[in-house]
């Protein structure tokens, strides 16, 4: 697996470095040879928000933890992929490395974890998509306090785009390629 790091007013040092790679390293197990961990860590109020994003074969997985110990927040976001994969194993059998899941099944150290079921759909919502400008999605969406906002870009040809709050407080867009 290739680690890339990515510090964001944060110093990674070398044992830092070392602690991540070991503790990633445990998920290889489940990918192939061309996985590539991003590592991206930022202070923020006496914390380490650490951000762990694996690729593999055209698949991704994230993980987010923050702890006032780049340790445990190290930690936190191996067991958080870990979970997600186990949890999801069924429908990941495909997409992952041969044999990933074989040593899984008599290890008794990892906590037991259901497996998701299908995906319910609890709710549909059908609405018109009406081209708009960006500016206007985004109030929109603050005018509706939804997360997200989908709508025709009229910028951009009225390609489907979709317009969300980041977690630091701005906004993001999706541009359907």
């Amino acid at each position: 697996m290739k680690f890339i790091y990515a510090e964001r007013n944060y110093n990674f040092t070398d044992d830092i470095k070392a602690y991540a790679e070991k503790k990633l390293s445990k998920l290889e197990k489940y990918f192939f040879a061309d996985a590539e961990a991003s590592i991206t860590a930022r202070a923020e109020r006496g914390h380490c928000c650490l951000e762990v994003t694996v690729r593999s074969g055209g698949m991704l997985m994230r993980a987010a933890s923050r702890d006032t110990d780049v340790f445990r927040a190290i930690d936190n976001a191996e067991a958080t992929i870990d979970r997600q994969i186990r949890k999801n194993k069924t429908r990941l059998e495909k997409r992952l490395r041969d044999g990933a899941f074989e040593r899984i099944i008599g290890d008794s150290e990892q906590d037991p974890v259901e497996e998701e079921r299908e995906f319910e759909i609890l709710r549909t919502k059908r609405f018109a998509v009406k081209p708009m400008s960006v500016q206007e999605a985004v109030l929109q969406m603050n005018l509706l306090d939804h997360e997200f906002f989908v709508f025709k870009n009229a910028d951009e040809e009225e390609k489907f785009s979709v317009v969300y709050k980041r977690l630091d407080g701005g906004y993001g867009l999706i541009v359907d390629a």
